[in-house]
């Protein structure tokens, strides 16, 4: 089996803080789409054994977490007017199919000293040698891999160095980097990614069935029939000839 380099970047904290409003009376559509034209997004707050809280928080801010580095796993200040601030994580996410804009978010408080399960994506660096030079390609089976550690161990990613690897090489979650610290919830056994060959693909031969062939008695008994009122023909005109 080839060496590999793996490498597990540390989750990068977003330094901004999120900060919500609580939301009042109704919490139905017309509610939520008064709180968008504002030019804010409807929330719900949970978790860390507290009531649930509906808020309002700035899109702009929430998009910038998105697509950070550790995405929806960073784990952010949250101040909810009124409240001591906390920690969250983005849970839960709605766009707007057409625009993508977002339209309302999960966000959940975190307890910093508990264990959590979160999904985490797999980054494949580098050219296999199997493609290179051997004429294989690069399938990556299993792009997200779930594991459970504390929230200030969460990975953003994990990246996994490919180079070394030749035809018909695997990696598997048993080969990603396990630690004291991450426990991977995955079989072990599931392929992560792997060069296999380019399957040609051949066209199915269409077998054409011969149109069937006709007896040659009954070929005959066709012609005869057909050519009985042709000869028939001549012999009615020359009795007519003889009456005139």
């Amino acid at each position: 089996m080839p060496e590999r380099k793996m490498e597990v970047m540390a989750a990068q904290k977003n330094t901004e803080a999120v900060v919500a409003t609580p939301r009042e009376g109704k919490f139905n559509k017309n509610a939520a789409r008064r709180v968008r034209v504002a030019g804010k997004i409807p929330a719900v707050v949970y978790g860390a054994g507290q009531e649930s809280v509906a808020v309002s928080v700035d899109p702009k801010v929430i998009t910038r977490i998105l697509h950070s580095d550790s995405g929806h796993n960073t784990i952010f200040d949250l101040n909810v007017e009124g409240s001591a601030a906390v920690k969250a994580m983005i849970v839960d996410w709605q766009n707007e199919p057409i625009k993508g804009k977002l339209l309302h978010i999960d966000l959940k408080r975190i307890a910093m000293d508990k264990v959590m399960r979160v999904s985490v994506p797999i980054q494949l660096v580098g050219i296999p040698v199997g493609v290179k030079s051997q004429g294989g390609i690069l399938e990556h089976v299993l792009r997200e891999v779930e594991i459970e550690c504390l929230p200030a161990d969460i990975p953003s990613h994990l990246d996994v160095d490919v180079s070394n690897m030749e035809l018909h090489s695997l990696i598997h979650v048993s080969d990603l980097p396990h630690s004291g610290s991450i426990k991977f919830l995955d079989d072990e056994d599931a392929t992560v990614a792997h060069v296999t060959i380019v399957k040609e693909e051949v066209a199915p031969v269409e077998e054409v069935a011969a149109a069937p062939t006709e007896p040659e008695v009954a070929k005959k008994g066709k012609t005869d029939a057909a050519a009985a009122p042709a000869a028939a023909a001549p012999a009615a005109d020359a009795k007519d000839a003889k009456k005139k």
